[in-house]
């Protein structure tokens, strides 16, 4: 396949990132690599998006700690970025909501029609200015994919212009969003390509989904049927098993992309509520389980600190 027929992904993950580890930045580098592998998908970016203040999860620090963990962890990532919008909605949002929110948003700044799984879109456009300086997120290091220029002109300019709405900068009392009706300009030459969303996430949200009442079936229907989602396992979890619990994820299957690895990573098993525990009893090997800026700054905050939080 050539570059330009090879669906362009923008990885999504939503989550409490209470506080956001090593596993979860990891969970991002290893779908990505397994999606390029496949030789089908070409990811430009991925977008974190922490959950509402009011989601109510016991412990659950202000949203002001996590998106400012959050940023401290992706600092040195030239394609991971942080979206404050969910945090700062009037109350929580559903992960349907937040998706829909993105395809919109993204359809408003590139002037792209997105496709979904089940209708790709005959006429998806991205928007290539010609004389583009090359955008700022250019570190090779370290890739296992070399984007083409066209690719670095689209996530670059996506970036410039969610760079507010998806880069929080830590110490900043304000966050100021991108102007939704912003377009990339007039002089622009064009070539098709097609740009998806897709939901990232652990084995442990998929069996989220097998629980009854716990989701609507219309919103996974929105998720699995029209997105589509790329899940990562963790401790040997039986991805198989789960999707056949559940009637929505067996007719979807084909839109679940699982991160097949014959050999567990140690990142596979670092979770959040390890990391707290970690930080609560003094525990060195918190080390292994979050970034030193993110570990910084907990400390700085005096975060987790007792077994409330």
């Amino acid at each position: 396949m050539t570059e330009t027929t090879k669906t362009h992904v923008i990885l999504l993950s939503c989550g409490s990132f209470n506080p956001i580890t090593k596993g979860h930045i990891h969970m991002f580098e290893k779908a990505r690599e397994y999606l390029h592998k496949t030789g089908r998908f070409i990811v430009i970016g991925g977008i974190i998006s922490p959950v509402h203040d009011s989601y109510g999860k016991p412990g659950l620090v202000p949203s002001r700690h996590r998106l400012t963990m959050c940023q401290l962890a992706v600092q040195s990532s030239d394609w991971i970025r942080v979206d404050p919008w969910e945090c700062y909605q009037d109350t929580w949002q559903t992960t349907c909501s937040v998706l829909e929110h993105h395809r919109d948003l993204m359809k408003r700044v590139t002037g792209c029609i997105l496709s979904n799984v089940n209708t790709p879109s005959t006429t998806p456009v991205i928007g290539q200015p010609q004389n583009q300086t090359p955008p700022i997120y250019q570190n090779h290091n370290n890739m296992t994919h070399k984007p083409t220029a066209s690719e670095f002109k689209l996530w670059g300019k996506v970036s410039e212009s969610l760079g507010k709405i998806c880069c929080v900068r830590p110490h900043i009392e304000r966050f100021t969003f991108v102007d939704e009706n912003a377009n990339l300009g007039t002089a622009m030459r064009y070539e098709e390509i097609e740009l998806r969303i897709l939901l990232l996430c652990g084995s442990d949200l998929l069996e989220s989904f097998c629980i009854p009442g716990l989701w609507k079936d219309s919103d996974m229907e929105v998720i699995v049927g029209d997105f589509g989602i790329v899940v990562v396992p963790r401790d040997g979890a039986d991805t198989e098993r789960i999707m056949n619990h559940s009637s929505i994820l067996r007719k979807y299957k084909d839109n679940i992309i699982v991160v097949n690895d014959e050999k567990t990573h140690p990142m596979s098993i670092v979770s959040s509520t390890k990391s707290r525990l970690a930080l609560q009893h003094g525990d060195g090997h918190v080390v292994d389980y979050l970034s030193q800026p993110v570990i910084d700054y907990i400390l700085q905050s005096q975060l987790y600190i007792n077994a409330s939080g």
